[in-house]
């Protein structure tokens, strides 16, 4: 039996399964890279690493911007078994992606210093997040190149590639971090800038083997000569792929943003309250995972379908991925609560954290099911190439009922809570618009292939 050939709930399985992984495995690695250095270094190396992170957000926000946008224009592509657009698309995202990349590498090398200082690094650290920072920037064009390779294979449904990718990135990290850290072999030690080198060896690593491997595997994206003469800017093209993909990243800068307003208003309540707000993320974001991962495979299999002329097929997908999301994501928060004190002890030792934590976990669970429900429908809807109101939609409330209504119940009797329950509120309010706009008027539009 082909792939073709499948029930439609059996291809969501098999696509999503290495994606979900995927997702976790980034999780993990960022985590693992924190613990060397916090272990091996020090809270001052850690430090001088966290002062970064702000400006990888805001890198990796826009790249995953235009991945997106070029992932709606593959899938579509591909579904029209139109190879040659899929590779012009790709080679005019490469492109632009490394060019970019190059950008930030002079930025990086030339105003490091004053961009931390800007940050408001401390002076015990400064010196160790410009060499972090300056080193990691250098790496960005080939970063870019890996992050839009690995993104965009999930357009021709490949979703283990990146997965096996993933893996080997890690696997170096995990050998060359401490290596570098401990000089393992009579290698120098280079303290926290161990981390920046592993960084950019585990991309050049995975960048070769993807050079060889997609091209052993004859895949639609694989690095052959019709793709090298790809390798160029095509303006109008860039333009569907800005049009498509820039929403996404500001919704992703957006919600990074409002996180950190949040925040600042957790840390009124003291430190117990800081490492709750930690604590509940965690375990939030690992639920997360299935629900936006159920939406990227919906987004794709809404793409293929659309290039293919199969648009009646777009709410099988749709009811597909609704179905999905409930089981799935419904499952592991039905887990998360049964066991929600031993998730918590994973993270926190203190009895009274661990109950303050285990209330806000509580109050906020289920409404990561409601997340889902309105991530699917969005996916859908980009697919299409309907981006624009799906966004301002999702930012209205985030901006409009999320912050405000954390800001303001924080003061009332419900104190922490409060924050926790304008989340839940925010969810369920971004299903009640997502699904009034695809109700009402995304489903009357007509649908027309992108490309």
């Amino acid at each position: 039996m082909t792939s073709v050939q499948r029930p439609l709930w059996q291809r969501f399985l098999i696509f999503l399964i290495p994606l979900m992984l995927a997702n976790i495995l980034q999780s993990l690695s960022g985590t693992i890279n924190s613990v060397y250095v916090g272990q091996l270094l020090g809270v001052e190396s850690l430090a001088a690493m966290s002062t970064f992170f702000p400006i990888m957000i805001l890198l990796i926000s826009f790249i995953v911007g235009l991945a997106s946008g070029s992932t709606v224009l593959i899938g579509q592509a591909y579904g029209a078994k139109n190879i040659a657009k899929v590779k012009e698309v790709a080679g005019t995202t490469l492109t632009s992606a490394f060019i970019l990349g190059l950008v930030v590498a002079a930025i990086g090398v030339f105003f490091m210093e004053p961009i931390m200082g800007m940050l408001g690094a401390p002076a015990n650290v400064i010196d160790q997040s410009v060499s972090y920072g300056r080193i990691v920037l250098i790496g960005m064009p080939g970063f870019f190149v890996f992050l839009i390779v690995t993104t965009v294979l999930r357009g021709v449904g490949d979703t283990v590639t990146p997965l096996v990718s993933l893996v080997l990135s890690i696997l170096t990290g995990l050998i060359v971090t401490p290596a570098l850290i401990l000089g393992w072999g009579g290698l120098p030690k280079i303290g926290v800038d161990a981390a920046a080198v592993a960084f950019i060896a585990g991309f050049l690593i995975v960048l070769v083997f993807l050079f060889f491997y997609l091209r052993a595997r004859k895949s639609p994206l694989a690095p052959d000569r019709q793709l090298l003469r790809d390798l160029k800017i095509d303006l109008p093209l860039l333009g569907k792929i800005l049009r498509l993909g820039i929403p996404a990243g500001v919704q992703m800068i957006t919600s990074s943003l409002a996180a950190i307003v949040v925040v600042g208003i957790v840390n009124r309540f003291g430190s117990d309250a800081t490492a709750a707000y930690g604590a509940v993320g965690q375990v939030l974001s690992y639920i997360q995972f299935p629900a936006m991962s159920i939406a990227i495979a919906t987004s794709i299999f809404g793409a293929q379908a659309i290039g293919a002329g199969q648009t009646d097929q777009l709410r099988r997908i749709v009811r597909t991925g609704l179905v999905m999301n409930l089981v799935i994501t419904g499952a592991l928060v039905a887990v998360a609560y049964l066991f929600s004190q031993h998730l918590v002890a994973l993270f926190i030792t203190s009895p009274e954290v661990i109950e303050i934590t285990e209330t806000l976990l509580h109050i906020v669970l289920w409404s990561v099911v409601m997340f889902g429900f309105s991530a699917v429908l969005s996916g859908m809807m980009r697919a299409s190439g309907d981006v624009f109101i799906p966004m301002l939609l999702s930012l209205g409330t985030i901006l409009l009922v999320e912050t405000p209504l954390a800001l303001y119940l924080s003061t009332t009797s419900l104190g922490l809570n409060g924050i926790w329950t304008a989340y839940s509120v925010s969810f369920t309010m971004m299903l009640v618009v997502q699904g009034a706009y695809y109700w009402f008027v995304w489903k009357n539009k007509p649908i027309k292939k992108l490309i």
